[in-house]
């Protein structure tokens, strides 16, 4: 990916192998060496074996901490006594507010009024000022940085600095001690800090071995600021849409993340929504673990085909912190997108029994009706007529094929309908 007329960082900025090496000593006693576990299933997909590096399970439920505690330890005690200020809407906020108490930093941390509980419970038992600031990050962002400059706390970047991406490479050396014959790492990419110290990690170790290792980013098709970043030749800032997996829409590249991407990584590729919502129910039934939407996109990829001739697979599930009534409307999603729930409308002629009938075809095909809507209101029906709008339990697409089948067959006319 290497291209020539973009804008060159300058060398001594980009982290070096012996600056990740030097960060894991750093972080030792604070973040953990999450287990790497394989999937079955997602081998089978792929075709070659595949490894789930489960820093999901991180302290803090994100490996946020691993660069946020690497920065604050290497300010001055002036610097330390000041505090520090970040701005984020989940896992940075976290990060930030843990690696503070660890090493006794006052910290101020400003997110949008709309975050979710559970983040923002989080963040202060860690003992940050959580102050809610503007209703998005970047108003949030910009009432830190304000602050930052009134009260001389230095401003911690969630992806931009070279001790940011050199902690977040300690998950490169993780990978590479756990999985040593990788052929190629999958990894989540919002401004790009963790896939650009995980790629100065395993190509520096690779190059010392005489190998090549494959490294894959994958973002958010509504947020995806890297594909036409890296066409430009420089970072563009792109309008997003809404995404679940907001931890990683981000809408302009970090400029120290870009070049370190740019001439390492193999290659970026996007997911769709339905992708990331069929991974997730995925991780929740086959490999029990419960993954936040931005880190369930590399595992998107996989089963959306677009990691291919990957060899031994290593996929990081970047964070788990996920809002339980986010996660309900996501495994819902997850459903219907793996034909698991579907949605029916029928019409039908308003007289006793049309509706004994319907559910009797729906039994004998072995689906559940879970939801019923009977109506002889509604546009496009005519006198004599009513909708029946049934939510049913499927196995699959060829079972939910199945049920439309059998109805058909017993004189109704079903069609699919939005869920």
């Amino acid at each position: 990916m290497t291209d020539t007329t973009a804008p060159q960082l300058p060398t001594a900025a980009i982290p070096t192998l012996a600056d990740i090496e030097a960060a894991r000593a750093t972080i030792a006693g604070v973040a953990r060496v999450t287990p790497m576990e394989s999937s079955q299933y997602l081998a089978e997909l792929l075709g070659s074996p595949v490894h789930l590096k489960c820093e999901n399970l991180q302290r803090t439920g994100a490996y946020k901490v691993r660069g946020a505690y690497n920065r604050l330890a290497a300010l001055t005690p002036e610097q330390r006594a000041k505090g520090v200020v970040a701005a984020s809407a989940g896992n940075h906020a976290q990060g930030v507010a843990l690696a503070a108490r660890e090493l006794g930093i006052p910290a101020t941390i400003f997110t949008p009024v709309g975050v979710a509980l559970p983040k923002l419970q989080a963040t202060r038992h860690y003992g940050a000022d959580v102050v809610l600031r503007g209703h998005s990050v970047e108003e949030a962002l910009s009432a830190a940085k304000d602050f930052a400059h009134r009260t001389g706390a230095v401003f911690i970047p969630p992806f931009d600095h070279p001790a940011v991406i050199a902690g977040q490479g300690t998950l490169g050396l993780e990978i590479l001690d756990q999985v040593p014959d990788a052929d190629t790492v999958v990894v989540p990419i919002g401004g790009g800090g963790v896939i650009a110290g995980i790629a100065l990690a395993v190509k520096g170790i690779a190059e010392r071995q005489g190998r090549h290792i494959r490294v894959i980013g994958v973002q958010a098709a509504n947020a995806a600021a890297y594909p036409t970043s890296l066409a430009a030749g420089e970072p563009v800032t792109v309008q997003t849409t809404p995404t679940i997996a907001d931890g990683i829409a981000v809408a302009r590249p970090g400029d120290m993340n870009f070049p370190i991407i740019r001439d390492l990584v193999d290659e970026v590729v996007t997911v769709t929504e339905d992708d990331v919502a069929r991974a997730l129910l995925v991780l929740l039934e086959r490999a029990k673990l419960v993954v936040e939407a931005a880190g369930a996109v590399g595992v998107a990829a996989i089963m959306a085909g677009s990691v291919r001739d990957a060899g031994k697979t290593v996929v990081l599930l970047s964070g788990g912190n996920i809002d339980p009534l986010m996660m309900e409307r996501l495994i819902t999603r997850g459903l219907v997108a793996a034909s698991r729930y579907i949605g029916i409308r029928i019409m039908l002629p308003d007289r006793p029994g049309q509706l004994a009938r319907v559910a009797q075809v729906i039994s004998d095909a072995g689906a559940n009706v879970v939801e019923v809507l009977h109506t002889r209101h509604g546009q496009g029906l005519v006198i004599n007529e009513v909708a029946l709008d049934l939510s049913i339990e499927a196995r699959g697409p060829e079972h939910a094929q199945e049920v439309l089948g059998r109805l058909q067959e017993a004189g109704f006319r079903p069609e699919m309908i939005a869920r």
